[in-house]
């Protein structure tokens, strides 16, 4: 099948060139954002694969399916950015990669802790200046320290079983998780509240959906023990990034590390160095020294890359033969439900 790609780079493109040889589809890269300004670009194209910082509003998608687009097929896991209410209305078929390398974010997750802990980042800036002090790098030992993990799914598990092996003491926040799974993963199930209050480290690994937008705002940040690191590598959404700048400055949050930001459409993914950057919250967030962020980087791996691809050209081809798409689909009602 014909397949536009958006919001495309060159790790994406020569992952997806390598894997297509097993499927043979017609594959077109466009490197604009799909939004409604650029959708015109997909006319004629039955499929379309979009990244996790498209916008397939409710504008967007009715051209798309004027266009004769007929499967929307997301390159990333999220689909917060998806009207799946009105891909519904206009029978567009809506599939996802739901898991590709648990592994790769979770140790992404585990690297910016250990990055902040150990000030590396401040480390690796001195000595290329050829200033070889250790004043104001010390960290903490990892060991013992309480690391509580917001959202136990894959993700989360695998960043459980990472921290466990450091020694660390888990506590977990997630109404599914079990007795027996908690018991296996070495967790202790807790309330946000509680965990926010006991640990050390906070690692967010929820889904963004409107209950749990902002979940992390003023209120939380206060609850949790002064000098304790928060990291975000799930949605970044799911922490109020005003409310952190005020957290920092106060100095009542110790450090905190970022692979996602809330309003990073148009600024991740883009190489705006000789530009002013415009955002003047993550502008000030860059300031602090103990604030690492990675623009969107945790997922980016070779074994995650292939397994997009693969999942994703799977997809299709189960389009492209009449077949249910199977878990891949995601649809609104099935969000509304979960």
């Amino acid at each position: 099948m014909r397949i536009a790609f958006f919001d495309t780079h060159r790790f994406d493109r020569a992952a997806f060139e390598d894997a297509n040889a097993a499927f043979g589809h017609d594959l077109t890269y466009f490197e604009p954002r799909l939004t409604p300004q650029t959708v015109g670009l997909a006319a004629g194209f039955p499929v379309v694969c979009s990244f996790v910082n498209d916008r397939l509003d409710g504008a967007c998608l009715r051209a798309l399916a004027e266009g004769g687009t007929r499967l929307v097929a997301l390159r990333s896991a999220g689909f917060n950015h998806v009207d799946l209410v009105e891909a519904g209305r206009l029978g567009l078929t809506v599939v996802r990669v739901p898991e590709y390398s648990p592994q790769a974010v979770a140790e992404h997750t585990a690297a910016l802790v250990l990055a902040l802990n150990r000030k590396v980042h401040r480390a690796y800036a001195r000595v290329r200046e050829w200033n070889f002090s250790l004043d104001g790098l010390v960290g903490f030992d990892l060991y013992g320290k309480t690391v509580a993990l917001v959202g136990l799914g894959r993700i989360g598990r695998a960043a459980a079983r990472i921290f466990r092996g450091f020694g660390c003491r888990l506590l977990g926040v997630d109404p599914r998780l079990s007795a027996p799974d908690a018991h296996a993963l070495g967790i202790e199930s807790v309330e946000l509240s509680e965990a926010l209050r006991q640990a050390d480290i906070v690692s967010l690994h929820v889904p963004l959906t409107p209950a749990t937008r902002h979940l992390i705002d003023a209120a939380a940040l206060a609850k949790m023990k002064p000098g304790a690191m928060i990291i975000n590598t799930g949605r970044g959404a799911l922490l109020d990034s005003h409310a952190l700048v005020e957290a920092l400055k106060s100095g009542h949050l110790g450090a905190a590390g970022l692979d996602v930001y809330e309003e990073e459409e148009g600024i991740f993914f883009q190489d705006l160095s000789e530009q002013v950057l415009q955002d003047d919250v993550l502008a000030r967030l860059l300031t602090f020294p103990n604030v690492l962020i990675t623009a969107h980087q945790a997922f980016l791996t070779r074994e995650a890359l292939h397994a997009i691809a693969r999942t994703t050209l799977e997809s299709v081809q189960r389009f492209e033969r009449g077949e249910a798409p199977g878990p891949t689909e995601v649809r609104a009602e099935q969000v509304i439900k979960g």
